[in-house]
């Protein structure tokens, strides 16, 4: 009983986060979309590519569940599933990563939370794990880079949350306000300890 109500709870967050991550592009340019927004060049697009790759490894190769689709070898990570080369249309890496949720759901609905898996990836003796602990993993992966898109997002036109339905229209004076009073707080606080 617990077990049938921890693996549908943590695959509906799952599946709330994965809709939050492609919320985040809707509206966008193609270029904000995919334009390098921090000193790294972590971008919207280039997230949702990552955790796609991400979730199909998860769910696919560790539990010797392949998907379809041609993956890099995790050996072989060069960064080129962190943004969106030339060819890759936004359309091509969501349908990617929609496929992704299908292969993956499949995975989660056939088997059970203590089925074996094996994350050549991880150093032993964690490298052995189960159906339970890589949902885990993968869930706290999507809800890191959905956190991660939610801040890029804000900065590039303000919009925040977790669905569209629960936005609220910014009021720009009144964040502005918000903004100079911790801005004053930390200098305050620069000032006392210097």
């Amino acid at each position: 009983m617990i077990d049938e109500f921890a693996k549908d709870n943590l695959h509906g967050r799952l599946r709330r986060d994965r809709e939050t991550l492609l919320w985040k592009l809707d509206g966008l340019s193609e270029y904000d979309a995919r334009r390098p927004l921090t000193a790294t060049g972590s971008n919207l697009l280039g997230l949702v590519k990552h955790v796609a790759c991400v979730e199909a490894r998860y769910f696919g190769e560790v539990f010797d569940r392949r998907f379809p689709d041609p993956l890099p070898r995790w050996q072989d990570h060069d960064g080129s599933d962190l943004w969106a080369a030339e060819g890759e249309t936004r359309d091509q890496i969501v349908e990617l990563y929609r496929r992704t949720w299908e292969h993956s759901d499949a995975t989660i609905d056939e088997l059970p939370l203590d089925a074996p898996g094996h994350v050549p990836w991880w150093p032993a003796p964690h490298s052995h794990t189960n159906l339970f602990a890589v949902m885990v993993h993968v869930l706290g992966e999507t809800n890191r880079h959905a956190g991660h898109a939610d801040i890029l997002r804000e900065g590039l036109d303000g919009r925040t949350g977790m669905r569209p339905e629960h936005e609220v229209r910014i009021d720009e004076e009144a964040r502005a306000a918000y903004c100079a009073n911790i801005e004053q707080a930390a200098r305050s606080a620069a000032a006392a300890g210097a």
